[in-house]
């Protein structure tokens, strides 16, 4: 039954107060406004569909469903919830709320590339009324739970194309944070667009500006539960009803124009009266018997396919795009729903609480899911089972005016309660000083009093949770805050705690479900949030080494789930004992989605190496990575095999070297391992050196002349190229071309120089004298002493290529810090230590090594040390002829009669070779002491020089 115009009266005297209020200038808008949002509650009360009002997290809109749905016993529940979504919601009993649905993508299709990972989710808590909806539909075989909302799929295909995230569809829903703050807690959604049922918020911001200021509030949270949530707790249904349209139409008409035409609202709700016409159509159920679950917002739709009377066109809904979706459960927390949906931090929390605290007034015994519950409710559930036998299904009521009685009535002013503010205060002194904070009985006394006297200064005449958390902060929290937690987080967690949900063995993916069983024999409780520390000693318990290899697997893929305290996998080296710090019950989250991959941890790994390997942006050194991580974690030939291969056409196909360092560090890695563990080297290994020997030659000119090449870079050519010389040689390679391409690189840079000098002298093509007077030629010039610096570098790198010039180096650098002015020196040093750092930190060793064999080791010995490159001083001919007519003057005729060969040694090792009258030389008359020990040595112990003249086929002198 239903009265011709229950709302006439309202509808006068609202036009009456607007053309009053706002007088001739406001004549056509208010008035029109406010007559609007009573025909939107007409509206919607008279359609034969009951359509049920909700808000996201919202204590009142559960209350109310609790109670409408023993009231009514609805067969069929129509729910705004992505329709796609409704399989994971028969594992909902397996988890611990609050957790949230999620649909994931990785292979997208018919979206920007750069828009993956795609990835929604909708939380669910037990204080809100779609819970108490799935809960009671899921337990009763004979009621139908129907999602009508659009698919994940359309939540992407309606977000426009124009920004580079598909994060803008959270803005585009109305579920983005406006202001951009994030919580750290968002961490266990990630980056997912978030979908909730009935977000109801100002979309105009001078509204909502306008409302907190006259509310005297500080955000939207508290002004919805001071003006709407408390009065609405203990409200009938019909009021309740009324009142939450009539909010959605207030907030839906206030909408600018712009954002009016931007939004999908309009199409979601086309959307799900479409789906629910079809059901009704295809199942044949009663529509008195059903109930509609939407947001306030779309109660208040204006849509022509509004209602099941409709004579509006049908809706033409889009196919679903080829993206291949994965869904699972995730878990949540308050704080996590807070950060993404743009709510107050506590707001959650404080509605939890306000929650049980009227189930408890009102004795109402909410629904929940059969295995979530304590022995307690499963009383409380039976007894609440057996008035509902007894009750009859409700019937269809008359619609009755409330809105004008709750409107003109003034909000009720509820009496202070002393004991529950006395308990708040008392807690929080003692939560704050096991927080480190100096907090007495004398902050208690100040936090009672405060309380009370900002709920009177707001017009309030019992302090909400809000009016203690100022008060709480105001008279605890001083300068600073002592612990990792301030006093407003200690109120949340005072008033209902940051609650974090968790996703339940059964409901878990396959993968998650494999890692769990196979980590099992550590004996650690996984599930836990807290660190778990895993000591494993393989050498006493081999059986742990699937273990080991499972834990890395889960570092390389998921990073700190499994981080490692003592221990190292590389190739070639397996740790005896490991130590690890296990946090896969916090990273829940993770783990799923990665469940989401594949059906095992090992095929997840494998088909990543793929992806990396055979991606558009891949190289050389990606490729050689690839194989390398195969080898360690997958112990797979084939795999490593087929990546190799993969690595060598990367290789040919490249055009620059930027990549080189990597290379060379690779390669040079895996052939020492599979030089070490395997009979014979593969195949790619022998394709790979020689197409990287032809290859580093074809580019080595031209990477000398340009200067957008690294001189790094260029040494790392240069360091594959000798280094791989003889293997490559072995398998057919040319020499020539390597020394073609030397020949032909003219470098102009400094650096690239001195290392085009190195590779001449490492080829033979120039002589260390050669290259010590073209290092003198520079310091003696000085207009290039300036340059010297950068010569350094140059050789410094040829390290690379050039192991065996080390010497040289550590001379130059030696005879640098000696003749270089300070001008050029100081700012010079500052920037070889960086270079040394950033571009050579491995060659640093070689040249201290060097260094240490150069320099003397004592200090004491420093001011009689002469540098080996220096000139020594011309011995006297008496030292000489001593010398020569020692019993060792055999080896000097010897030398003499061949002077050929002593050229040559000395031209190879940059000294002139200096012959002196060999008659004089070899003179008996000639002193032996100027000669020092040597002489005075041969003359003491003559059968030493004898026995080395036999040797030599010589005739002993002396």
């Amino acid at each position: 039954m239903t009265t011709p115009n229950p709302f006439g009266a309202l509808r006068g005297q609202l036009r009456d107060a607007a053309s009053a209020f706002a007088g001739d200038a406001g004549a056509g808008a208010v008035p029109g406004i406010l007559s609007g949002m009573v025909d939107d509650v007409d509206r919607a009360l008279r359609e034969e569909l009951e359509i049920f009002p909700v808000c996201h997290h919202s204590p009142a809109s559960a209350l109310a469903m609790v109670r409408r749905l023993r009231e009514k016993q609805p067969k069929v529940i129509y729910l705004e919830l992505c329709e796609d979504l409704r399989p994971l919601l028969d594992e909902l009993r397996n988890c611990r709320l609050p957790v949230a649905l999620q649909a994931f993508a990785t292979d997208i299709d018919g979206f920007p590339l750069d828009w993956a990972p795609l990835s929604v989710v909708a939380p669910i808590t037990e204080a809100s009324a779609e819970y108490q909806a799935i809960a009671y539909a899921l337990d009763r075989p004979d009621v139908e739970l129907v999602l009508v909302d659009r698919s994940t799929d359309h939540v992407f295909q309606w977000t426009p194309r124009d920004p580079a995230e598909p994060g803008e569809a959270k803005a585009a829903d109305g579920d983005a944070d406006e202001d951009g703050a994030r919580h750290d807690e968002a961490a266990l959604h990630g980056d997912a667009v978030g979908i909730e049922i009935g977000d109801l918020r100002p979309r105009f911001a001078e509204l909502e500006a306008y409302l907190l200021h006259h509310g005297k509030v500080r955000h939207w949270s508290e002004w919805w539960d001071q003006y709407v949530e408390q009065p609405l707790v203990g409200a009938d249904y019909d009021t309740y009803r009324q009142v939450m349209v009539m909010i959605g139409s207030l907030f839906r008409r206030l909408r600018p124009d712009r954002q009016a035409r931007e939004d999908r609202d309009e199409d979601r709700e086309r959307y799900m009266w479409t789906r629910m016409r079809e059901h009704l159509a295809a199942s044949g159920a009663e529509p008195e018997r059903c109930l509609y679950v939407c947001g306030a917002f779309h109660a208040a739709s204006r849509v022509e396919q509004f209602g099941l009377a409709a004579e509006g066109e049908p809706y033409e809904i889009t196919p679903r795009t080829a993206t291949r979706w994965m869904y699972g459960l995730i878990p949540s927390s308050h704080s996590a729903i807070e950060a993404q949906f743009g709510l107050a931090p506590g707001a959650v929390s404080i509605a939890s609480a306000t929650w049980t605290k009227a189930l408890k007034r009102g004795r109402v015994t909410p629904f929940r899911l059969a295995g979530q519950q304590t022995a307690d409710q499963k009383r409380a559930a039976k007894r609440a089972e057996r008035e509902r036998a007894d009750a009859v299904p409700g019937s269809p009521e008359e619609v009755a005016d409330r809105l004008s009685g709750f409107l003109a009535t003034p909000p009720v002013l509820d009496d202070l309660d002393e004991a529950e503010l006395l308990g708040w205060c008392v807690d929080i002194v003692g939560l704050a000083r096991r927080n480190g904070y100096l907090a007495s009985t004398a902050d208690a006394i100040a936090v009672f009093e405060t309380s009370i006297l900002l709920a009177g200064m707001r017009g309030r005449g019992r302090p909400t949770p809000y009016d203690f958390e100022d008060a709480a902060v105001t008279c605890i929290e001083k300068d600073t805050v002592p612990g990792r937690r301030d006093v407003r987080r200690l109120c949340e967690i005072l008033l209902g705690g940051d609650r974090i949900g968790a996703v339940g063995y059964d409901s878990l993916p396959p993968l998650a479900r494999d890692v769990l069983d196979r980590l099992e024999p550590l004996g650690l409780n996984l599930s836990a949030r807290t660190n778990q520390r895993a000591l494993l000693d393989l050498a006493a318990e081999p059986a742990l080494n699937p273990c080991s290899d499972l834990l890395w697997i889960l570092r390389r893929l998921l990073g700190d789930v499994a981080r490692p305290i003592m221990g190292a996998r590389r190739l070639g080296e397996r740790s005896i004992q490991e130590s690890w710090d296990l946090a896969i019950g916090r990273n829940q989250r993770s783990l799923v989605e990665l469940g989401y991959e594949g059906v095992t941890i090992e095929q997840v790994l494998e088909q990543r190496l793929r992806r990396d390997a055979w991606a558009p942006e891949a190289t050389a050194a990606t490729a050689l990575e690839a194989v390398e991580e195969a080898i360690l974690y997958l112990g797979s030939r084939r795999l490593a095999d087929e990546l190799g291969a993969r690595a060598v056409e990367l290789l040919t196909a490249e055009r620059t070297v930027d990549g080189a360092p990597r290379v060379l560090r690779q390669i040079r890695r895996l052939l020492a391992h599979y030089r070490a563990a395997e009979p014979e080297l593969p195949r790619w290994c022998e394709r790979f050196v020689t197409a990287g020997y032809a290859h580093y030659c074809t580019l080595l000119p031209t990477a000398f002349a340009d200067e957008s090449t690294g001189l790094r870079q260029v040494a790392a050519m240069l360091g594959f190229l000798f280094e791989m010389e003889s293997f490559a040689l072995s398998l057919g390679c040319d020499h020539t071309q390597l020394e073609l391409a030397v020949r032909q690189s003219h470098p102009e840079a400094p650096d690239k120089v001195a290392l085009a000098w190195a590779a001449r002298s490492r080829l033979g093509l120039m002589t260390s004298a050669e290259l010590r007077s073209r290092c003198a030629e520079l310091l003696a010039n000085p207009l290039v002493v300036p340059a010297f610096p950068h010569y350094m570098s140059g050789f410094v790198q040829a390290l690379e290529p050039v192991p065996t010039l080390a010497p040289f180096v550590v001379e130059q650098l030696s005879k640098a810090f000696a003749q270089l002015p300070d001008s050029v020196l100081l700012p010079w040093l500052p920037k070889l230590i960086t270079a040394l750092r950033d571009g050579a930190r491995e060659l640093v060793p070689v040249l201290v090594r060097e260094a240490g064999r150069t320099f003397p080791a004592a200090l004491s010995a420093v001011d009689a040390w002469v540098p080996p490159w220096s000139a020594r001083p011309a011995a006297s001919q008496a030292e000489t002829g001593a010398a020569e007519a020692a019993p060792g003057g055999a080896v000097a005729r010897l030398l003499a009669a061949h002077p050929a060969t002593c050229d040559a040694v000395a031209e190879t090792l940059g000294y002139d070779a200096g012959w002196q009258d060999t008659e004089s030389a070899l003179d008996p008359q000639v002193g032996v002491t100027g000669r020092g020990e040597v002489a005075g040595l041969l003359t003491r112990h003559p059968r030493t020089a004898d026995a080395v003249a036999r040797l030599l086929d010589l005739q002993p002198v002396g």
